[in-house]
């Protein structure tokens, strides 16, 4: 199985180099749900060292990620994550564990919000026009989508998306044939990795799709495996 997904990495690596910039809000709310999982740990961990270790982890992976914010261009969620970011950085500070997990839910609360902006922010630009608040010509904004971004970009995600396919399948195999607990810990190491490939500052734009992609075929057998298995 190991063997396969090297297989799929490799075959994709040709085609990940020129893929454009056009999914950061995606990128940006993936990270972001490994920010809440790692910050929702350290509110429940019971040591502090345990504690200090996941609001680091949540810390750097918001550092890692503001390119992305900042690519996506949703002032609001910017602005809730570094807001975040701040109640982290005070955590850590904290002299008590319970005033530590006060600071910490904040810090989960700003994430929450941030993903909701991404969403909200997501719902307001699916039209083609969009709403009247966006301002933008439509016509001039495809012009200039045109002078940065190459022609073959989107058939290079389809052809990536196509080389998962058979990914998706041995994924299907895998929880349709392991032992549950065989089957999630294999799943869960294939969505963890991805979480952290994503957070990588030097990932090409051909990469970060991939492994967001990726990502998401992991958390949906996740899901099938937490309904099929006791």
């Amino acid at each position: 199985m190991k063997g396969l997904i090297t297989y799929l990495w490799l075959a994709a690596s040709p085609l990940l180099a020129g893929l454009i910039p056009s999914n950061a809000c995606d990128y940006a709310g993936s990270n972001l749900s490994f920010i809440k999982t790692n910050t929702q740990k350290a509110i429940s961990a019971d040591k502090i060292k345990m504690v200090h270790y996941y609001a680091y982890k949540a810390l750097s992976a918001i550092d890692k990620s503001m390119e992305q914010f900042e690519d996506c261009g949703c002032e609001f969620a910017m602005q809730s994550i570094e807001e975040g970011e701040n109640y982290l950085k005070k955590a850590i500070k904290a002299g008590s564990i319970l005033s530590t997990r006060i600071l910490l839910k904040k810090a989960l609360e700003h994430a929450n919000s941030s993903q909701e902006a991404l969403a909200d922010h997501a719902e307001i630009h699916s039209s083609e026009y969009g709403n009247d608040l966006l301002a933008v010509n439509t016509k001039e904004m495809e012009e200039k989508k045109n002078i940065f971004r190459p022609i073959a970009g989107k058939e290079l995600e389809a052809r990536i998306d196509a080389s998962l396919i058979d990914f998706e399948l041995s994924l299907q195999k895998v929880i349709s044939t392991l032992p549950c607990e065989e089957a999630n810990e294999y799943v869960s190491q294939v969505f963890e990795r991805c979480e952290l490939e994503l957070l990588k500052s030097d990932l090409t734009e051909g990469k970060k799709y991939y492994n967001l992609r990726t990502k998401e075929i992991a958390a949906k057998a996740l899901v099938k495996l937490s309904n099929q298995c006791p």
